[in-house]
């Protein structure tokens, strides 16, 4: 058996400081017609997340 020893604590926040670095590098700020994309998907997830709740609640007052 290979014995591989657990890294240290300071190991592990060198690393997520590095991976948190990496990914801030890649992103970038949305322009406009993104953001409303974004918005237009969100809001319709909302929308339809809530539409279900209202079903379920619904059919669970006629039901029971």
């Amino acid at each position: 058996m290979e014995s591989e020893e657990k890294p240290s604590f300071v190991t592990k926040a060198k690393r997520f400081g590095k991976e948190c670095l990496r990914v801030l590098r890649v992103t970038k700020k949305p322009n406009k017609e993104e953001f409303k994309t974004i918005v237009k998907v969100s809001g319709l997830g909302i929308l339809i997340i809530g539409m279900l709740g209202f079903i379920i609640q619904m059919i669970k007052q006629l039901l029971f």
